[in-house]
């Protein structure tokens, strides 16, 4: 690829990342009022980043049931307020010895 086309990609990368971070900073200069539009904006990266992640948990390790166990025993411990570090390895080791199980099954 020729290097101008590489420099005007990267900048055309960088205003497109730059602009949304920008103008809510330009456009309220105010402290918002609306307790709607203040939650919507708190839970706004929460559920974008839920909705980019979930669907390939799925299909992330070996087996539908592995990662189906992961999933559940994230979902719990995160609900019971473990910590990320708390919440993720147990994650790891219920898909670890799922597929164990699974691979046991298989001979």
């Amino acid at each position: 690829m020729e290097l101008t086309r590489v420099v005007i990609c990267v900048i055309l990368m960088a205003l497109v990342t730059y602009i949304p971070r920008v103008l809510p900073v330009t456009i309220f200069r105010k402290q918002i009022q609306s307790r709607f539009i203040r939650s919507f904006l708190d839970y706004t990266p929460y559920a974008v980043l839920g909705a980019l992640t979930f669907p390939d948990v799925f299909f992330s390790t070996g087996h539908f049931y592995s990662a189906a166990g992961g999933t559940l025993v994230a979902v719990v411990l995160g609900y019971r307020g473990k910590s990320l570090v708390v919440v993720a390895v147990a994650a790891i080791i219920a898909v670890y010895l799922l597929e164990l199980v699974a691979a046991g099954m298989m001979l």
